[in-house]
C-alpha cells in the first residue's frame, strides 16, 4: 500500500473542512435570509427566528457534508475536519505531531476559505446574517457555554473512537454514524453555542466577520477551543479506558 504524504493528506482536510463549513455555516445564512421580516439583533445576528425544524435541517447539512467527506476522504487522510479530533487523537498516541499541526493548519484554512467563498456568492447580505458564526444565546454564561460544549463534542468524539478509530467496529458505518450525532447535537445544542463542537468551524466565520466589518465574536472563541477539545479529549481517553482497545493493539 502506497503512503500518501501529509502535504496530500493536509489538502484532503482543507477540502474536507471547506465542505464541512460552506454547507454547513452556509445553510445558517440561508435559513436567516429566507426569514421574511427578521430583524438582525448586534451581537446575536445568526439566529433571530429560528425553530427547531430549522435547526434540525441545518443540523442535516452539517450531517450531509460530514457523510460525504468521510467516504471522499476517509481514506486518505482519516477525515478528522476538525482540530479537537486530530488533538484528542494525538493525544492518545494515534497521530504524530507534525501531522496534528498540517491538520490542525489546513482545517483552519479551509473554514476559512469556505466563509469568504460565502460572501463572494451573496455579498454584504451574507456578512450581515454573522455567517453562521457560533455565539452564546441570551441567558447562558460563559461557562455554560464551554460546558455544553464539552458534552456535545464528547458525544461527537465518542462516535468516531467507537466507529472510525476502533478497528473492530463493522466497517462502512462510520459516516453515517457521525454524521448523525453531529446533526443531533446540532438539533439540541445549537440554539445554546451554535453547536460547534470544532474550532476551524468557528474560525472560518468569526475570522471573515472580523474582516469584513461583521460582528467581532473573537471574545467568545475560547468557548469553543476549550469546550470542543476537552470533549474530544474525555472522550478519546474514556473509550479508550471502557473498551480495552489500547491492551490490544
Amino acid at each position: 500500500m502506497v503512503e500518501i504524504s501529509l502535504l496530500r493528506r493536509s489538502i484532503a482536510e482543507l477540502i474536507g473542512t471547506y465542505v464541512l463549513v460552506f454547507l454547513g455555516t452556509g445553510s445558517v445564512v440561508t435559513a436567516v435570509l429566507l426569514i421574511e421580516g427578521a430583524e438582525l439583533l448586534p451581537g446575536n445576528t445568526f439566529s433571530i427566528g429560528l425553530d427547531i425544524a430549522a435547526w434540525f435541517a441545518i443540523g442535516m447539512a452539517f450531517a450531509i457534508a460530514i457523510v460525504a467527506m468521510i467516504y471522499a476522504f476517509g481514506h486518505i487522510s482519516g477525515t478528522h475536519i476538525n482540530p479537537a479530533v486530530s488533538i484528542a487523537l494525538w493525544a492518545t498516541g494515534r497521530f504524530p505531531t507534525k501531522d496534528m499541526v498540517g491538520y490542525i493548519v489546513a482545517q483552519l484554512i479551509g473554514a476559512s476559505l469556505a466563509s469568504f467563498s460565502i460572501v463572494a456568492i451573496l455579498g454584504s447580505r451574507a456578512v450581515a446574517t454573522g455567517l453562521g458564526a457560533t455565539a452564546m444565546f441570551a441567558g447562558v454564561s460563559y461557562g455554560q457555554a464551554i460546558l455544553c460544549e464539552t458534552i456535545a463534542t464528547f458525544f461527537l468524539m465518542l462516535t468516531i473512537m467507537g466507529t472510525a478509530v476502533d478497528n473492530r467496529a463493522p466497517a462502512g458505518f462510520a459516516g453515517l454514524a457521525v454524521g448523525l450525532v453531529v446533526a443531533a447535537d446540532v438539533t439540541v445544542v445549537g440554539n445554546i453555542t451554535g453547536s460547534s463542537l470544532n474550532p476551524a468551524r468557528t474560525f472560518g466565520p468569526y475570522l471573515a466577520d472580523f474582516l469584513l466589518g461583521g460582528e467581532n465574536f473573537w471574545w467568545q472563541f475560547p468557548i469553543y477551543i476549550i469546550g470542543p477539545i476537552a470533549g474530544a479529549l474525555i472522550a478519546a481517553f474514556v473509550y479508550d479506558y471502557v473498551s480495552g482497545v489500547k491492551e490490544l493493539e
